[in-house]
């Protein structure tokens, strides 16, 4: 029975969401952030990094499950990247190891499969990650190995990018080039299949993984919709919904890849590589294990997660404007790349 959840990274797009659905079940929630809000769903926040052994155990004393979102971002500085995931991680399982908590959601990545050939991509795949967030994801896992191996009981989802309500990031550039009606580039066609998660899809998985058998939910499992298209349907339509008549053009694949690479090496763009790779080819996992063995059943195709992100974000870009680009709920800095809405 789950009386009492700790949420780490509570104010963050997944942490806010997972909060209101847990708190709106009569669950007491503990939200742990080290970033402050106000308006928190949780019964009570604690504002700390979730390096501090001391107030990870304060805040997990009790607790009946603890899900484990708090984490960094890809576009972050390696080094803190690593520390926050994997030092992050080590504090929170050895903490919770320590205070006797039941079990233990751990949200990691599909990018711990880099950039791999085969399509669908199961979870008895190897990791091999490509960049320092998908590295620290990987080591962030293999501490889970070795709690399970002490006896916790610690479920993996590696879901892929997540939308819905609060979710922003890169996606607010295109969101703001089809507000204000501008065309919007992909690389080449377009036309590659790339899998999309509704945030309260994964909701629903955490929740099967928290709630499931010891002996089922001990493992990975992939998270996804179940109905997807391509990256080029997908942005259409956003631009669709916006009204005014643009459509999706596509670049010839390697001068932009050149381009792109080197704005991202320079700091002058938000697209890092690793999101530049995943765009030229198909990307999707197969969700299989956690359909039979937990009864996952997404609710939202990718084209209905992405208008939802596209419907909040327009509202609240009218009403309240935005943070820093420090975090999934702010919109990511465009940098060099806005000065190209000219040429769309």
């Amino acid at each position: 029975m789950l009386n009492r959840v700790v949420v780490t990274g509570s104010n963050g797009m997944l942490g806010t969401a997972l909060v209101e659905r847990l708190a709106a079940d009569g669950r007491e929630v503990v939200g742990l952030d080290i970033v402050h809000r106000q308006d928190s769903a949780a019964s009570r926040v604690v504002h700390a990094d979730i390096r501090d052994a001391d107030a990870v155990r304060a805040a997990v004393r009790g607790a009946d499950l603890v899900v484990h979102s708090a984490s960094a971002l890809p576009s972050y500085p390696a080094e803190q990247i690593d520390s926050i995931v994997v030092e992050g991680t080590r504090t929170v399982l050895s903490e919770s190891g320590r205070m006797d908590v039941p079990r233990v959601v751990y949200l990691s990545t599909g990018s711990v499969y880099g950039l791999p050939t085969q399509v669908p991509t199961p979870e008895t795949l190897p990791r091999r990650p490509i960049d320092p967030y998908g590295r620290a994801k990987a080591r962030a896992e293999e501490l889970v190995e070795k709690a399970r191996a002490d006896g916790m009981v610690v479920p993996v989802l590696r879901p892929k990018t997540f939308l819905g309500p609060g979710r922003l990031g890169i996606f607010a550039m295109l969101f703001e080039w089809a507000e204000e009606g501008h065309h919007f580039p992909v690389l080449g066609s377009g036309r590659v299949r790339s899998q999309m998660l509704d945030v309260e899809d994964l909701i629903d998985a955490i929740l099967l993984a928290a709630e499931g058998p010891a002996e089922t939910v001990n493992t990975e499992f992939n998270v996804g919709a179940a109905e997807f298209g391509t990256l080029r349907d997908d942005f259409q339509t956003v631009l669709d919904a916006a009204g005014h008549g643009k459509k999706v053009i596509g670049l010839p694949m390697r001068p932009a890849v050149a381009t792109l690479g080197l704005l991202a090496r320079a700091g002058l763009s938000p697209v890092y590589m690793r999101l530049i790779h995943k765009l030229r080819a198909d990307s999707y996992m197969d969700i299989t294990r956690i359909q039979k063995e937990l009864g996952f059943a997404p609710r939202h195709s990718n084209r209905e997660a992405i208008l939802r992100s596209f419907e909040w974000w327009r509202d609240r870009s009218r009403h309240q404007g935005f943070g820093t680009g420090r975090t999934s709920r702010d919109p990511w800095r465009q940098g060099a790349l806005s000065l190209a809405k000219a040429v769309f």
